[in-house]
């Protein structure tokens, strides 16, 4: 096998209809046999999806349904110094079935190869029929020479997906601090690092998730170990396509005779945009326990946050408003950011609740006497600098290797470490203080520096490793999860990482997850896709303020991906610090009718059909939610004239509607689907079947 141009060894088929592996020296293939193109050196196995071919230096290429995505890439290297070893001579490989308690039958083969330096790799490979399309990796390397290396790290899942006319679009589910777009083109010049680390200190983490694809097609890469881990999913531009990996960056000397094996990530193949991969990870989680709670009804009632009079809010502002909430419909009230004397001790603040708790108990009934539900704002694993918290327990530190503090930049607050049980217990007294004793229903937990934490290094804590701290996060919201439940099995918590890609190890202990202070519409709904793709129908996902869309008033967005409604606006003549938020008679109006609509609707108790569009390439941009048999279409353009097809229709004739005009759109059948529109920002169709 050292001709070259014979240097096709296996080719491994993962996927839907099962995984094979067969020597390129086979004579024939299996009567379903179908080779991916037309190296008469490659033996084809068919295959309803991914397929992943090795050469002898174990360097692979991917394809989905019969196409290649990629050239032969050194998907998986051992990085040395400025090097990667990459080029790993054939040794064989064996396979065997295999059945997960959770994810069902499959298929592992296992590939070996030793590097001229002496590196011997053994590369696992595991598909579940469930999980079509998704490729589960680990990767093992041994030192069989007689000197240490100097290891820098290691990369998985290594390709270049292929150009073809059209571009590329890239999700990650990783945080920037300038709360930049999840979703977006990848143009010429193009590089994101995607690290799950700290991008500050006070912000960092999120979902291991990157995707880059063409139209038709893409290829996603991520971990899928049970904590958080620091890795990165680096994303380029290419002269020849897109380049995606995962990759590990810690320093470690491998001693001659010892292993290093990697973290559990996986490659898929797939068509369409990031939400079916998104799925697949989700599926893959939620079978080994990460899952979305089952959250209480309340999840799904719309919402007035007093954040509109900010901090300085007085009591009479937030209780003067309450009427006109439960009149436009609305049924949570959030008391935001202000109450409390500080970030840490959170004492309440006796200027506006004069008689302290007694105070607040009398504000959550008047809240639940008005109809509505009390919701309290808060920022727990933060401590101001005066606060008596960091004055009397200052052990609760995250402290890095230097022995510094780690700034919570919003509030001027320094990070507590959520490992260390003193600091969880802390917070877990306060969290059943709120619910058990204030009254409230619910939480709005907000800030970005909840999201992740930097590794700790407080010798006070005893971690045994300093990334217990980042893997504690997790830990912590269950803790603050259990507790509010026990208090009130009916309460809601949310969770709100200012701006941050949320990080999907703390999703199963969080009832309703906002689109976290959105930049822009498109942000509501690019991160609504996301959200609904991870966590699954049942789940409660929150537009955030209205005011923060475009032209403050867009719930169109919301509505149209199923998100909870939220507005924080203000009443005319109460001193509020801007009046863009004041309710005019207007805007009550426009108000009152997106309410009325969603109540009547329920869109975020459906179905998010996500599959159907693509988020890049589809234009207009659509999304669909299906209730029982009726689906409810949206699409979103500046300015659109011509027609749209409603995808998803199944076997009968649909009446076509405006829900928002109520004008009849004529009918449409799954042959027969496409409509002329012309519009500017929205248009929304309700499906209904005839019959």
């Amino acid at each position: 096998m050292t001709d070259m141009n014979r240097r096709s060894v296996l080719k491994v088929a993962l996927g839907g209809a099962g995984l094979a592996a067969i020597p390129a020296v086979a004579t024939g293939a299996s009567p379903a046999a179908a080779a991916p193109n037309s190296d008469p050196d490659l033996v084809g196995v068919g295959d309803t999806s991914i397929t992943l071919e090795f050469d002898d230096q174990l360097r692979s290429r991917v394809a989905l349904k019969g196409v290649d995505l990629t050239r032969f890439d050194a998907g998986e290297a051992l990085l040395v110094g400025d090097k990667a070893i990459e080029a790993f001579a054939y040794r064989g490989h064996r396979t065997r079935d295999t059945r997960h308690p959770r994810h069902g039958a499959g298929v592992r083969v296992t590939i070996e190869g030793t590097s001229k330096e002496g590196v011997h790799k053994t590369v696992e490979l595991t598909s579940f029929e469930r999980l079509t399309g998704m490729i589960v990796m680990k990767v093992t390397y041994t030192n069989r020479s007689s000197t240490a290396l100097k290891v820098t790290g290691w990369r998985n899942g290594a390709h270049e997906l292929l150009e073809t006319p059209g571009g590329f679009y890239t999700f990650s589910g990783t945080t920037y601090t300038d709360r930049r777009d999840w979703v977006m083109p990848v143009k010429d010049g193009y590089v994101q690092e995607n690290s799950l680390g700290m991008d500050s200190s006070d912000y960092g983490g999120g979902t291991p998730l990157a995707t880059v694809w063409r139209r038709g097609a893409g290829l996603s890469v991520g971990h899928v170990e049970p904590v958080a881990t620091i890795l990165r999913m680096p994303v380029r531009k290419t002269d020849a396509g897109a380049s995606i990996a995962i990759q590990d960056d810690t320093a470690r000397t491998l001693k001659p005779g010892r292993r290093l094996s990697t973290d559990t990530t996986f490659l898929t193949a797939l068509p369409g945009d990031h939400f079916v991969p998104l799925q697949r990870y989700r599926d893959y989680m939620s079978d080994i326990g990460q899952r979305a709670p089952k959250v209480p009804a309340s999840a799904f009632e719309p919402i007035w946050c007093a954040w509109g009079y900010e901090r300085d809010f007085t009591v009479e502002q937030v209780t003067g408003t309450l009427p006109k909430a439960h009149e436009v419909g609305l049924r949570w009230v959030v008391l935001d950011d202000g109450w409390q004397t500080n970030e840490g001790d959170w004492d309440i603040n006796t200027a506006k609740f004069p008689r302290g708790e007694a105070d607040m108990r009398a504000f959550t009934k008047e809240i639940r006497d008005a109809g509505l539900r009390p919701r309290l704002w808060w920022a727990p694993l933060a401590a101001d600098p005066d606060s008596n918290l960091i004055r009397d327990r200052s052990d609760m530190l995250l402290l890095d290797r230097d022995g510094n503090k780690q700034d919570v930049t919003w509030w001027d607050a320094y990070t507590l470490c959520p490992a260390y049980q003193p600091t969880v217990d802390y917070f877990v007294e306060q969290a059943k203080r709120f619910i058990g004793d204030w009254g409230y229903e619910g939480l709005k937990i907000d800030g970005q520096h909840l999201n992740s934490v930097a590794p700790c290094y407080n010798p006070k804590h005893r971690h045994a490793r300093p990334e217990e701290s980042t893997e504690g996060v997790a830990r912590f919201w269950k803790a603050i999860h259990e507790a509010v439940h026990a208090a009130n099995p009916d309460a809601l918590v949310e969770l709100c990482p200012c701006g941050t890609a949320f990080a999907f190890h703390n999703l199963p202990y969080v009832d309703q997850y906002p689109s976290s202070d959105p930049e822009s519409s498109y942000q509501v709904r690019s991160k609504g896709k996301s959200m609904k793709a991870l966590m699954g129908a049942g789940s409660s996902y929150a537009g955030d303020h209205v005011e923060l869309s475009d032209n403050g008033d867009d719930f169109a967005s919301s509505y149209g991906v199923g998100a909870v409604l939220s507005t924080k606006f203000t009443l005319p003549g109460t001193g509020a610090p801007d009046k863009a938020t004041d309710l005019t008679p207007e805007k009550e109006v426009l108000w009152r009718k997106w309410v009325s609509l969603y109540e009547k609707n329920m869109l975020p108790t459906g179905e998010y059909r996500g599959e159907l569009y693509d988020i890049g390439f589809d234009k207009p941009e659509a999304h669909v939610v299906a209730t029982k048999r009726t689906l409810h279409y949206a699409f979103y353009a500046d300015q659109w004239d011509g027609t749209v097809e409603l995808r998803g229709l199944g076997r009968t004739r649909y009446r076509l509607t405006d829900p928002f005009t109520g004008k009849s759109l004529g009918t449409a059948t799954a042959q027969h689907n496409t409509v002329k529109l012309s519009f500017e920002r929205f248009q929304l169709i309700v499906a209904e079947p005839i019959g």
